[in-house]
C-alpha cells in the first residue's frame, strides 16, 4: 500500500474513532422518553413499586460507575414521596437485561405506579435529570388532573 494512502486511512480511521467518541459521550447519561406500552413486572425486580415511581437500576458486581448511580438515586427516592430505588444486579439476573434490553450498565429505568416504564437513561444521569423526567413523566395530564 502506498505510504500517502495509508496515512489517508489512518487519518479517517481517526476521525470516525473521535467522531463516534463524542456522539456516546453526548448521549450517556441523557432521558430517553418511552412509549407507555412497556411495563416492568414487580417479580422481576422481587421488590415491590413504590406508590408514585421506581427507580429501577440495572448494574453488574464489575461496574465502575454503578456506585455513585446508587447512591444518587437512594437520595432522589429518600426525598420524594412514594418514589422506590430498586437495584437488580445483572451478574445474577442476566434473563433482565433481554427482557428489558439492558446493554451497558448502568441502565435506569423510571417506572410509573403501574409498572409502566416512562423513560430510560443509560450511563450516568445527572441527578436534575432524574429530578427533571420524575416531575415530567409523573406529572398529572390534563385529563387526569381534572378526573
Amino acid at each position: 500500500m502506498p505510504l500517502p494512502l495509508a496515512v489517508l486511512l489512518v487519518v479517517a480511521l481517526l476521525a470516525a474513532t473521535v467522531a463516534a467518541g463524542v456522539v456516546w459521550r453526548r448521549r450517556d447519561g441523557r432521558r430517553v422518553a418511552v412509549h407507555a406500552d412497556r411495563h416492568v413486572d414487580p417479580a422481576d425486580l422481587a421488590h415491590p413499586l413504590g406508590s408514585s415511581a421506581t427507580l429501577v437500576q440495572f448494574s453488574t458486581e464489575f461496574c465502575a460507575r454503578c456506585p455513585q448511580v446508587r447512591r444518587m438515586l437512594g437520595e432522589v427516592a429518600a426525598e420524594r414521596r412514594g418514589v422506590v430505588h430498586v437495584d437488580v444486579d445483572l451478574t445474577s439476573r442476566a434473563d433482565l437485561a433481554a427482557r428489558y434490553r439492558v446493554l451497558s450498565t448502568p441502565t435506569t429505568l423510571l417506572v410509573d405506579d403501574e409498572g409502566r416504564i416512562r423513560s430510560r437513561f443509560t450511563g450516568v444521569p445527572t441527578r436534575a435529570a432524574v429530578l427533571s423526567a420524575l416531575d415530567r413523566d409523573l406529572a398529572p395530564k390534563p385529563q387526569e388532573a381534572s378526573a
